[in-house]
């Protein structure tokens, strides 16, 4: 890779390939788990391998491209693997071109995505080239938004390195950016060609990142499977490290979200249920301030919030919020809210993109794994369950 497609960005190869040989075999098909999101003709698969970003080249070329690719990430998933995927791209005859924008949640912006913007202009990327998003959540957020709205559309692949968007925000076509009054308030439905997940990544990933993923993990047992909650709870231990336990986690949750999303693309109905917990935890994020909690514990409060708010209109026992609450505990997730007037708490949740008719909208429970559902709130319930809590 030549340094100056990725202005002087110093990588390293954690993976142990060389660029010029990481294509030249596919690893064996036999360890391979593939799942499809269903959507007609916009139907995808989701590769799950570990070594996979080995192959990536192999991959992108079985799908037909070739030429140019835009290869987008961040300074510090780039120089652990920009130099693996690109020699893989190379390899191949495709000819990667790098964009590093700033690491952070509070950097998922417009300004951050003109950066992109111009990246793909002065390389004057075509209509076949894809944009490739080598990261976390906020990586393929953006650079999923700029695929969906350059040139009208452009071939978009996710490559996650963090547990988080390996279970959750590389799956489903959901882009966006932030503005400063609301989390992924701009943004597009725009479903990726393929999700290529490399568990291996994860052997670099931090434990507060690891943790931070973990509550999507969790989220699906609580809203769809209670057997994958009890399989959660007895190996809490082991999901902190990439074994076994850990990608059968990452597999069933992947499974989960594209039956849902197979169901409901755009959020009409059924998929709605994916955010349990966001909405209390899409405020903790603005109101604390992007970065102070990674989005994975902001969910973890909101999900016990979500709980608490559930078994105090009789929804649900206190005993499912107990153990929601052990099982986010047992991974080291936080449970309690941060010190915020419930005045600011619940106008930061009016611009919640499931609000309608001004009414706030929240995931509820009835049970571990049992429907979940969609149920306005009023804000005299609101204000008594802040009320409650601050007592």
């Amino acid at each position: 890779m030549n340094p100056w497609r990725f202005h002087g960005l110093t990588c390293q190869d954690p993976l142990g390939l060389e660029p010029d040989k990481v294509s030249q075999s596919l690893p064996g098909i036999i360890s391979m788990r593939t799942i499809r999101v269903e959507l007609g003709e916009r139907s995808y698969p989701i590769h799950i391998e570990k070594g996979l970003l080995s192959s990536i080249g192999l991959r992108l070329k079985d799908l037909g491209f070739k030429g140019r690719a835009a290869v987008v990430t961040n300074p510090r998933v780039g120089g652990l693997y920009a130099k693996a995927v690109c020699g893989a791209l190379e390899a191949v005859g495709v000819v990667p071109s790098g964009t590093v924008m700033t690491d952070g949640e509070e950097y998922k912006t417009l300004k951050e995505a003109s950066k992109v913007y111009d990246g793909l202009i002065e390389r004057m990327m075509e209509r076949a080239s894809p944009v490739i998003a080598l990261g976390g959540g906020v990586i393929g957020d953006l650079a999923g938004f700029v695929a969906a709205t350059y040139l009208r559309g452009v071939p978009f692949i996710q490559i996650p390195t963090t547990l988080l968007a390996q279970v959750d925000s590389s799956v489903g076509g959901k882009t966006a950016v932030n503005h400063p009054k609301g989390k992924n308030l701009i943004g597009a439905f725009y479903q990726p060609r393929a999700v290529f997940i490399d568990p291996d990544a994860l052997k670099t990933l931090d434990t507060r990142e690891m943790r931070a993923g973990l509550a999507e993990v969790i989220k699906y047992g609580v809203i769809w499977d209670e057997g994958f909650f009890s399989f959660l709870e007895r190996n809490a231990e082991k999901l902190l490290t990439p074994g076994d336990e850990l990608i059968t986690a990452i597999e069933r949750s992947c499974r989960i979200k594209a039956e849902v999303v197979g169901l409901d693309e755009t959020e009409s109905g059924t998929r709605s249920i994916l955010n349990f917990g966001h909405t209390f935890g899409h405020a903790i994020e603005a109101l604390s301030g992007y970065g102070t909690f990674k989005h994975g514990e902001a969910v973890a409060i909101g999900m016990h919030m979500a709980a608490r708010f559930s078994a105090m209109f009789n929804l649900c026992s206190n005993e499912t919020v107990e153990r929601i609450r052990d099982l986010l505990l047992a991974v080291g997730l936080p449970v309690e809210a941060p010190d915020i007037p419930a005045s600011a708490f619940i106008e930061s949740m009016r611009l919640d993109k499931k609000v309608a008719g001004s009414r706030i909208r929240l995931v509820l429970i009835r049970g571990v794994g049992e429907s979940a559902f969609l149920k306005e709130a009023e804000e005299a319930e609101l204000k008594g369950f802040f009320a409650a809590a601050a007592g």
